[in-house]
């Protein structure tokens, strides 16, 4: 049987205005709408296509983040996940990418599972580097960066698209997979879906259900801190030069006059 466990993240919506908490400097993730990383419903997809594919098995979604992180989980189940997770707990605000990693392990270790799946990186975070931190908190292998992902028995091999290179790698076993936006579009959740969603099972953990200290956490356990904040300043209006037969010349001022040329 084919468990695997998918690992999604609630992001504030892209089209939103961005603001910044001013007490900590950290992004305002209370006052703007949310929703399923895009980036996350191609792992999603992936992971779907392999259990239907097998004929067996089953797709958990496990979440970290405050109550409305649980939208990303149903948005999960409405694709067709089976059941989910989420992980909640005030004392994990404000978690950089390895506190966040922590989490995320130890709650797969409380899951039975043959695959873990992963988006490359998250729309709001971009860092690409959760997977991989997650599969040596696991001891697992990772094949990250899937464009493409093709199952053969118990062996998994994905096609890597590089800037000048095309890599495929292979792993069996247990695994950590992470897949681009490249794997195929992520089906949109049916009527059926939606309503079938409203009956799968949704666990709720906090941090003393995984063993983790809350000291572990949090914005105080953070590698790094944001200092200050300013917001970028409007864009100044442009230079137009009139060309009278000497537009070329005036060009080369202004590119000289900022040291482009």
């Amino acid at each position: 049987m084919t468990n695997i466990v998918v690992a999604v993240k609630y992001v504030p919506d892209a089209t939103a205005d961005r603001t910044f908490d001013s007490a900590d400097n950290t992004v305002d993730r209370e006052n703007v709408d949310g929703l399923l990383s895009e980036l996350d419903e191609y792992a999603v997809e992936q992971a779907l296509q392999i259990v239907e594919e097998a004929g067996e098995g089953e797709v958990t979604v496990v979440t970290v983040g405050p109550a409305d992180a649980s939208d990303a989980v149903r948005k999960a189940l409405q694709m067709g996940a089976d059941s989910g997770i989420h992980v909640e707990d005030d004392a994990i605000a404000g978690s950089d990418a390895f506190a966040t990693s922590l989490v995320l392990a130890k709650a797969i270790e409380k899951t039975e599972y043959d695959l873990v799946f992963f988006g490359m990186a998250s729309t709001d975070g971009g860092l690409g580097v959760v997977p991989t931190l997650v599969a040596e908190r696991l001891g697992l292998p990772a094949v990250t960066l899937g464009s493409e992902v093709t199952v053969d028995g118990d062996s998994i091999t994905i096609r890597r698209d590089g800037d000048t290179a095309t890599q495929e790698i292979s792993g069996s076993g247990k695994l950590v997979v992470s897949v681009t936006d490249q794997t195929g579009e992520a089906r949109y959740p049916s009527f059926k879906g939606i309503m079938a969603a409203k009956k799968k099972p949704v666990e709720s953990w906090d941090l003393s259900d995984l063993g983790i200290d809350a000291s572990e956490v949090g914005l105080d356990a953070a590698w790094t801190k944001v200092a200050s904040f300013a917001e970028r300043p409007p864009r100044s209006a442009g230079e137009i030069v009139t060309d009278e037969g000497d537009g070329g010349a005036k060009l080369v001022e202004f590119l000289a006059s900022k040291k482009f040329v």
